[in-house]
């Protein structure tokens, strides 16, 4: 075999791992960082007109304590450690909104669903930026 075969076909060996690598890791964490912020974002839309309904509340709030020890206690790739806080941040103003709606803070609610809804926004900016983006979590196969 030629020094030029080898060249070649190691480039190719090396590209291949590359890219299962990178599906690898696409298929891991952005599924479960995707899941997280589907369930989150849908908890807290359903909570903006039934704030007064405290026990619907008191399960959101359970529910967004979850995903947040969850989210901190997750494997980070390194590819995308600049992204995670903001993950972290989304799911803790979800928690910090449920508390407002316990409190009866409707104006404090709604300042923590903008600020996960901003965090949001800011995630997958950075996500993209990194050259990746999340899967659709209601796409079915």
């Amino acid at each position: 075999m030629t020094r030029a075969r080898r060249r070649v076909l190691g480039g190719l060996a090396a590209v291949a791992v590359l890219s299962f690598a990178g599906a690898a890791f696409g298929g891991s964490y952005l599924d479960r960082a995707a899941l997280l912020l589907d369930q989150a974002r849908r908890e807290g839309d359903m909570m903006i007109p039934r704030t007064g309904d405290k026990e619907l509340v008191k399960l959101v709030k359970a529910l967004a304590e979850a995903r947040s020890k969850a989210a901190r206690k997750m494997d980070v790739p390194s590819q995308v450690i600049k992204a995670h806080p903001h993950l972290l941040l989304v799911l803790e103003s979800y928690e910090r909104a449920a508390d407002a709606a316990l409190e009866g803070s409707f104006k404090k609610f709604m300042e923590h669903i903008n600020t996960a809804r901003d965090e949001e926004k800011l995630f997958r900016v950075i996500i993209a930026e990194l050259g990746y983006s999340l899967p659709d979590v209601g796409a079915k196969k």
